[in-house]
Parts: C-alpha cells; sequence; structure tokens
C-alpha cells in the first residue's frame, strides 16, 4: 500500500479541492495523510484519511482572514498580493517545513502533495532528491510559471504576442523580480537559507518548476501557452466537480421557467463578508434589467442582504450547482478559481470582478479565454456590472467560448490523472531503490 502526504495552508479554496484528492485515494485503498489547520478536522477524517495539525505559526482561522490578519484590511491588486504572499504564505513556511519533515520521519511516505501556495515545499525542493519522497505541486491556482510568452505572475497582465509582447515580458521580469517582488524574493531566500542551509535557485513565484510534478487542476485552453512548459505539467482538469447537491430548492424556484435569463452572483463562501465588494453593486445594477438576479451568500443569512431586495432578485443561503448552472445564463462571481470552473463546466459565461488573493490572474484568463467579462475591478459600479451582463448576453460568443472549454473539462481525466502521476513517480522511485 502506498502513503501519501498531502499538504495544505488551511484555507478553504486551498483545502477544499484537495479534500476530494484525499477521498479519491482513499478509495483507492491507498493510505493518506492530511496536513493542515486544526479547523478542517472533520473534514479531512470525514474522506478517510488521517488529520495532521499545522503548528500553531502556520494555522490561523480563515472564515474572517481580516480578523487574522488585520494589516491587510484594505488592500488589493498588487500591494495586496505582495502583503499576502509575505504574511500569509511565507511566514508560515519554516513550521511548514518542519510539520512535513516530522510526517515523513513518523512513517514511510512514497509522495507528497502541496498545494500551489504551500511555501514550506520550496525548503523541501531545495534539498537533493535522494533526501525526500516525491514531490507534486497541485495547481490550485493558476499557473504561476514564468515564461517568455506570458507576463510575469501576478500583475493580471494578459500575453502579448509577437515579439513585442517577449520584449515587454523581459521588461516586466526584471521588474517584478528586481522591485515590485524583490524584496519577497528577499525574503523567500533567506528563509530557504536559515531552514535548510541551502540557497534559493529560483524566482520564489515559479518555485513549482522544481517539484518532481506539476498537475494543474484546468484545462489547456485556460490556462496560457508556454513555448517552454516543462514536461513535467499535467492538465487534469478540474478535481472537484459539480455533483448531486442535497440543498434544498427555495420556494421561488419554479420561477426559472425560461421566461428571462437568469443571472447567478455570488462572492463565494469566503469573501462574501462585505456584500458592498460585488453582490449589492450587482443587484442594483441588474435591478432595472428584464433578468431574475438569483443571490447566494454563501452561508450568511439572507437578511444579512441589503433591503429590500429589487423586485427580480430572489436569495438563498446556499443554491444546488447541479440543478442551477445548466439554467444559468450568466454567472457573476469574484473570480474564484474553483467557482469559475464550476461555470466552465457547463458552459456558462462570466461576468468576474476581483483583485484580491489569485482572482487578478483567475479573472485575466477569463478575460483572455474569451469566455467573460472582467470588470478589472475589486468593487465595480453598478452600471458596469450591468453593462457586463448585457455584453455577454448580446454576444453568444461567451457561451461558445465557455461551453468548449466545458466539453474538455468533461474529457479531461480528473481525480484518475492525477492518482496516474502520483503512482508513476512512485513507482520510479521504486525502480532507482
Amino acid at each position: 500500500m502506498t502513503s501519501y502526504l498531502i499538504c495544505s495552508t488551511p484555507v478553504h479554496g486551498h483545502v477544499t479541492p484537495l479534500l476530494a484528492v484525499s477521498r479519491h485515494l482513499v478509495a483507492r485503498g491507498h493510505r493518506v495523510r492530511f496536513l493542515t489547520g486544526a479547523r478542517y478536522r472533520d473534514a479531512v477524517t470525514a474522506t478517510g484519511a488521517e488529520h495532521l495539525q499545522l503548528p500553531a505559526e502556520a494555522d490561523y482561522d480563515d472564515t474572517n482572514m481580516d480578523a487574522a490578519f488585520p494589516g491587510r484590511v484594505g488592500k488589493s491588486g498588487v500591494p495586496g498580493i505582495r502583503w499576502d504572499i509575505s504574511n500569509i504564505f511565507l511566514k508560515p513556511a519554516p513550521a511548514q517545513i518542519r510539520a512535513v519533515d516530522e510526517a515523513v520521519l513518523a512513517e514511510p511516505t512514497d509522495a507528497i502533495l502541496v498545494e500551489s501556495m504551500f511555501i514550506g515545499s520550496m525548503g523541501l525542493l531545495a534539498r537533493p532528491r535522494a533526501e525526500r519522497p516525491a514531490i507534486v505541486s497541485l495547481g490550485i491556482i493558476p499557473l504561476g510559471l514564468g515564461s517568455v510568452d506570458t507576463a510575469p505572475f501576478g500583475l493580471g497582465i494578459l500575453p502579448k504576442p509577437g515579439l513585442a509582447g517577449r520584449l515587454r515580458n523581459a521588461a516586466l521580469r526584471v521588474v517584478t523580480e528586481k522591485f515590485i517582488f524583490g524584496g519577497l524574493q528577499k525574503e523567500a531566500a533567506a528563509m530557504i537559507l536559515a531552514t535548510t542551509g541551502r540557497p534559493l535557485d529560483v524566482f520564489f513565484m515559479s518555485g513549482a518548476s522544481q517539484a518532481d510534478a506539476i498537475v494543474q487542476f484546468t484545462v489547456a485552453d485556460f490556462e496560457y501557452p508556454r513555448r517552454e512548459l516543462p514536461e513535467t505539467v499535467h492538465f487534469v482538469g478540474p478535481v472537484s466537480r459539480t455533483t448531486p447537491s442535497v440543498t434544498p430548492l427555495p420556494a421561488w424556484w419554479g420561477e426559472l421557467d425560461g421566461s428571462r435569463p437568469v443571472v447567478h452572483v455570488s462572492q463565494g463562501t469566503v469573501a462574501n463578508k462585505d456584500y458592498e465588494e460585488l453582490i449589492a453593486p450587482a443587484m442594483r445594477g441588474l435591478a432595472g434589467e428584464d433578468v431574475l438576479v438569483l443571490v447566494s451568500t454563501g452561508g450568511r443569512p439572507v437578511e444579512s442582504l441589503p433591503q429590500p431586495l429589487p423586485a427580480n432578485v430572489r436569495a438563498a443561503e446556499y443554491l444546488p450547482y447541479d440543478a442551477l448552472l445548466p439554467l444559468t445564463d450568466v454567472f457573476v462571481s469574484n473570480g474564484g478559481y474553483g467557482g469559475v470552473h464550476y461555470a466552465l463546466e457547463h458552459g456558462v459565461p462570466l461576468v468576474v470582478a476581483g483583485t484580491t488573493e489569485d482572482k487578478l490572474e483567475v479573472n485575466a484568463r477569463v478575460e483572455w479565454a474569451g469566455v467573460g467579462v472582467n470588470l478589472r475591478s475589486h468593487k465595480p459600479a453598478p452600471d458596469a456590472v450591468a453593462a457586463a451582463v448585457r455584453t455577454v448576453l448580446v454576444d453568444p460568443g461567451y457561451a461558445a467560448r465557455s461551453r468548449a472549454i466545458g466539453a474538455q473539462i468533461t474529457a479531461s481525466s480528473g481525480l484518475a490523472g492525477l492518482e496516474e502521476v502520483v503512482q508513476t513517480l512512485t513507482a520510479q522511485a521504486a525502480v532507482r531503490r
């Protein structure tokens, strides 16, 4: 029986896709331990895996990130990304490395599966292959590998073809690595040297390039093409797919009768504390449109929404995506990687607005792939949301491109593909031994 260690920062959007990975591997007869925060103990054990708790220095309550990290309040765009990387992801890395080392010493481990932002993996990868298990990077956010064909990750800048684009990218790379994220590179290098005694040989944002395999949870057409893409990169599609839901249908469900377009609006289940970021502007902007607006609060009471609700708005704490998305004409989202892929899986075009965490890069890919309109704002104006929804409804190209990517998602290997990659690495390690 093979033994795998899954590692995740204690953030809902990072843990959730890895729970699907854990459930699959356990069902396939593998031994799985899952290192993450205390809040996710029950969710981990429900998959059949053993929960290992992160040290206190690397654990926090992600239900209110602004309370857990007061310094991030009000920060968005590149300054917000810079602050988040330093405080939420880099500073916990030494404790993460220590916890992984303890887990590997406790029992034989065939492979370590780490999500993209588990920065402690850079310390593990700084060691020679003979001194560690195989390490697989799980792409729960857009692929951040540097390339002559792409602008540096974190800026939300779309690819530009030809020599002009390559020259622009090279210039931006210098500015990014030396100035915009130069301080973070020094911080990461000092952390790696202090915890492992070895230098950091790559730009920290491309740290996953050192992994034995990168399994990206998307399809190729929703990621920028790179001429020097390593053979270690595998696109398996999203591992969290729409499943039959037990969420009860709200009393107003019968109104989804096809008589007018359906617009679903959501800020997800974590970044939904401030409705003024997206839900409120969307409700106001669409109040005068001939559409049915369906709002999900992500678990907050419906009464917490700005009152009174416009006449064309219906709301619920949660909505069953297996029933909802086939009836949805436009999905208005803040750009969570998982939620965007749920929409694409069903061929639903998007209107996206979000510039925090990885959303700047997710939403840039929505724009680049032609599957929706990117408002390029953290708090869009109501009329901007309404105009974008009208654009997506009028132009059938958005829905057509979303359906094309949805067909790729349906055909992708998902969890089985991930397992195949990991087992191949395990077999190769056995041959070397």
